[in-house]
């Protein structure tokens, strides 16, 4: 069975996590400067033979779209013309970030690791990509 990325799109940075080959648990891959994020996903679509993506999406509590939301769907709508065979599911990324962080702090992360933003992307992509996995319609 092929992997899936998560992948949570920012306008710096972009975290990305892959399932393991039975695609029952995610964990953060790596953090890429947003502005190389398409050389990075031809590289891992190519060597781990992906076939669908997560895609964060940003809501606010009341369902609304946030700031990032309109960048993220030409985002989304650029993958599908670079990787038209690769299936793209979306999921809400709210409260992810605030997940990430507690879970290093639970984990017993050191604080200069806890500050790295990119560490709270990857991690937030791995949150998004279990959240999907978890989901009872896959």
């Amino acid at each position: 069975m092929s992997k899936v990325l998560g992948i949570d799109y920012g306008t710096v940075r972009t975290g990305i996590a892959i399932t393991d080959s039975a695609r029952i648990i995610a964990a953060p891959l790596t953090t890429v400067a947003t502005k190389h994020i398409w050389e990075e996903l031809q590289k891992l679509i190519s060597k781990e033979k992906i076939s669908e993506v997560v895609i964060g999406e940003a809501r606010r509590l009341n369902g609304e779209a946030s700031e990032i939301t309109a960048l993220q769907e030409t985002f989304v709508q650029q993958f599908n013309k670079k990787f038209p065979d690769v299936a793209v599911h979306r999921i809400n990324e709210m409260f992810t970030s605030k997940m990430a962080s507690r879970s290093m702090v639970v984990s017993g992360m050191k604080k200069s690791d806890r500050r790295d933003k990119g560490n709270i992307d990857m991690i937030s992509a791995a949150i998004l990509l279990q959240s999907f996995l978890d989901q009872p319609h896959r």
